[in-house]
């Protein structure tokens, strides 16, 4: 018996009541896809893995195909297979006490290796990268989302979250409001009990601006790959714990147009082989280090808008004044700049990405973030000087601020394909596009509005 059909049998043992297990992928767009299996076949998913199509990690958010480079029709739609991640099977107790889930990754059927285009598997590679350097990144992600009603009103916008307490529709945010967190803790205890059950480390939980808007934060990991584990997966059981209890939740950048926008910010200090952190300020050349790291953001911003803000309703968040990144500044404890410096002590010195909306890939998301900081550091760039006062005013016009000024500078980029690979990013570019072209080509009732 293998290290991972142990595990299986160990949890089956502990969990006797499970009849199901959900077998599944974090594909392009975020979302989870894969299938279940009755609890007599576990066993054969943990010792040969299950087929799934290989594409289906090249579909959009609808889960449509463009047959990008040739993957999905032209090759005939191959299988690949999805294996289990090791320690990742778990109960999903906003289900039933009789369904448990895995997160898989796939590998080619023929030999068994990684398929290229798995956004994991991206993520991996480019981690890789800091061995080279004798570093180890550290790096935790913090998202943000909206707590709705499950209905629309008659124009299919959604309903802001009806209030547990007075049963009326949320209209206002208050941020850091703990009567917020009691006036909804049945639904935020319950998450709770999910990310518990399930391994996913949360930690601190906050009410924002947004009327029904909360955030979660999660804790540092040493392995990046486990940090965008723990997002995917923290998003899924939010969902689905908000569904239980008669609500939804939405990780939509800009759900409503009044309201504060939602993002994915992430954390991220490197570590070298001595266990100290390089950006520790004490440390001799700690503030150079972290400049580099910085600048190496800087100069990559651009380059990977389109995997930061993935669809056109990302792009709703940049607006001047509303402490979303629109330059490329950075500064101390300062949230109005893209790369805070958040207060901490020597050893927690850590630099905080806030370009991203909730909604990106969070393995996409890390490895474009990783990708910056190792150019900034191997070419010991310079990222100016640190902002003061609130950067926010102007928005940076030379910042790809639309999805087809991001899909063209993506295209031109010269760092990004470094990391992610060429045929990644054209292939990402691709999916994208596809998926905007169909958005763009139905007529949007304001058009009748404004123009019949």
């Amino acid at each position: 018996m293998t290290a991972k059909e142990s595990e299986l049998d160990a949890f089956l043992k502990e969990y006797e009541e499970i009849t199901h297990v959900d077998a599944f992928l974090i594909d392009l767009c975020g979302n989870a896809i894969g299938k279940r299996l009755p609890r007599a076949q576990a066993g054969k998913l943990y010792s040969s893995g299950t087929p799934v199509c290989a594409a289906m990690q090249l579909v959009d958010v609808l889960g449509n195909t463009a047959d990008p480079m040739g993957y999905g029709f032209s090759d005939g739609d191959p299988d690949a297979i999805a294996r289990p991640v090791s320690g990742m099977i778990a109960p999903v107790p906003w289900i039933d006490a009789s369904r448990a889930q895995v997160l898989c990754e796939p590998v080619l059927a023929s030999t068994g290796k990684p398929i290229w285009f798995d956004p994991r598997h991206i993520l991996k590679g480019v981690a890789s990268k800091f061995k080279e350097l004798n570093l180890k990144p550290v790096m935790a992600l913090e998202l943000e989302f909206y707590l709705i009603d499950p209905g629309r009103n008659d124009r299919g916008i959604p309903n802001p979250a009806t209030s547990p307490r007075t049963g009326r529709a949320e209209s206002q945010g208050k941020v850091l409001s703990l009567d917020k967190l009691d006036e909804f803790g049945d639904v935020l205890g319950a998450i709770e009990i999910s990310c518990i059950a399930q391994g996913i480390p949360a930690t601190t939980m906050i009410s924002e601006y947004g009327a029904g808007q909360f955030e979660i934060n999660l804790e540092h990991q040493g392995d990046p790959v486990a940090a965008a584990d723990h997002a995917a997966l923290l998003r899924r059981a939010v969902q689905g714990t908000a569904r239980a209890m008669g609500l939804d939740a939405s990780f939509m950048s800009k759900p409503f147009a009044d309201q504060s926008g939602s993002g994915m910010h992430v954390h991220l200090s490197l570590i070298n082989n001595d266990g100290v952190n390089v950006f520790d300020r004490w440390r001799e050349n700690g503030e150079t280090v972290l400049g580099h790291a910085v600048a190496g953001l800087q100069r990559t911003m651009g380059e990977a808008m389109a995997i930061f803000a993935p669809n056109i309703n990302a792009y709703r968040r940049f607006k001047p004044d509303e402490f979303v990144p629109v330059t490329r500044d950075w500064g101390e404890n300062n949230r109005s700049v893209a790369f805070r410096l958040p207060v901490s002590n020597g050893e927690s010195r850590r630099l905080e990405h806030r370009v991203a909306g909730a909604e990106a890939n969070p393995f996409l998301v890390a490895a474009a973030v990783l990708a910056g900081v190792h150019h900034g550091l191997v070419n010991e760039l310079d990222a100016g000087k640190k902002t003061t006062g609130n950067a926010g005013a102007v928005i940076d016009d030379t910042l790809p601020l639309t999805p087809w000024h991001a899909f063209d500078v993506m295209e031109r980029s010269e760092i990004l394909p470094e990391y992610l690979g060429e045929d990644y990013v054209q292939i990402y570019l691709e999916v994208k596009r596809a998926e905007f072209e169909a958005f763009m080509a139905e007529t949007f009732s304001r058009e009748y509005d404004w123009y019949l």
